[in-house]
């Protein structure tokens, strides 16, 4: 039985999403192990997005239509997402999408594991809150989840009386900072709310680090920087930085060690997991539990299963899908460390439900799947 993981193995975005398509192989490798799903085993359907949104689109017709997939695994940037979704609804298929990303979005065709804004983005805004910051500056890649992020944050810093005192777009891969900075240095924020993506964020930090700007200056709080990201930077460059996530290496649960220990013995020792990767890993056994649930590999049975399963014990702890087919789950932030992970300095006192429509941002809207 064929299913596709589809990710960017090239272009700006292979820097996250070559290990997060190493841990969807890794839960598809242990199920198979375990005889597969449904008495069938597991059989892979690779292709590389290429950090393109229309070679997304594309390779999800690709496998849908002549592959024959049963559903597929992937995609990380929300421009990704959007558009492989009118493909997911015409041949009524199934994507499995684990990062998060802004809301707004609610389908029946897609899964969505990763933080909802109500689970990452204004949980970091509590926490910045409660550290008694007032001037933050936004600062994203130009797409679409950057852009309704902020938004969504614009909102509540303002609702909560507080100031947004710059907010500034580059292009997705984009390197030249040297305007922003000068935003930065002349607007005088007490942190930097930073919605980059892929790469981008290295050219970011070296030359903010170059201008002579140190976090232990000017807080930055980060949506798109775990531990995969950290290494290939240089812990150096980015320690004493703060992320937001669902997810971290240091979490002390047993079965993240055992998550941690068998990613390790398939692709070395020295390598590092992160929020992306484990909602990637998760999301493959869902899926297969949700199956023999279901007892059929049909995506609209599958899916209904899903969201009936409840709470599954996790690398992430418990969480499940809830019925607008968003995951239930807690939120931490934290602390980059010299060594490369994190020291978690706040979390949700409990799981916290998803919202895809966020109520200040968008009053009236809601989703309803089943």
């Amino acid at each position: 039985m064929k299913v596709g993981v589809l990710q960017s193995l090239s272009g700006t975005m292979a820097i996250s999403e070559v290990p997060l398509e190493k841990a969807e192989l890794l839960a598809i490798d242990q199920i198979n192990a375990k005889g597969g799903v449904l008495g069938h085993k597991i059989v892979v359907i690779k292709e590389d997005g290429a950090s393109e949104p229309a070679t997304f689109a594309q390779k999800a017709t690709k496998l849908i239509q002549q592959d024959h997939v049963v559903t597929v695994f992937g995609g990380w940037t929300s421009a990704s997402r959007k558009a492989m979704l009118p493909v997911f609804q015409k041949f009524h298929n199934l994507l499995w999408y684990p990062v998060q990303f802004e809301g707004n979005e609610c389908s029946p065709n897609i899964m969505y594991s990763g933080a909802q804004p109500n689970q990452q983005a204004l949980p970091a805004l509590t926490w910045a809150e409660q550290k008694g910051y007032k001037r933050y500056f936004l600062l994203g890649s130009d797409y679409v989840y950057p852009r309704t992020a902020n938004l969504i944050l614009r909102k509540h810093i303002i609702h909560d009386k507080l100031k947004v005192v710059g907010e500034q777009y580059v292009p997705l891969g984009g390197t030249d900072f040297s305007g922003v900075i000068a935003k930065i240095e002349q607007s005088k924020p007490d942190i930097i709310i930073n919605t980059l993506n892929g790469d981008s964020n290295v050219s970011f930090f070296k030359q903010l680090n170059a201008a002579g700007i140190s976090t232990d200056k000017l807080p930055i709080m980060s949506f798109s920087i775990a531990e995969p990201e950290a290494k290939a930077m240089g812990p150096s460059l980015l320690a004493g930085s703060f992320t937001a996530w669902n997810y971290y290496m240091s979490l002390p649960n047993q079965m993240n060690q055992a998550f941690i220990k068998a990613y390790q013995a398939k692709f070395g020792k020295d390598q590092v997991v992160d929020d992306p990767m484990v909602h990637g890993y998760e999301d493959v056994y869902i899926w297969a539990a949700a199956t023999e649930k279901a007892k059929s590999f049909d995506p609209n049975k599958v899916r209904a299963a899903a969201v009936k399963l409840g709470f599954m014990n996790s690398p992430l702890g418990e969480v499940k899908f809830a019925q607008n087919q968003s995951m239930v789950q807690k939120a931490y932030i934290g602390e980059l460390k010299p060594d490369g992970q994190f020291k978690i300095v706040w979390s949700s006192p409990k799981e916290i439900k998803p919202q895809p429509y966020d109520p200040l941002t968008f009053p009236g809207k809601s989703c309803k799947l089943h």
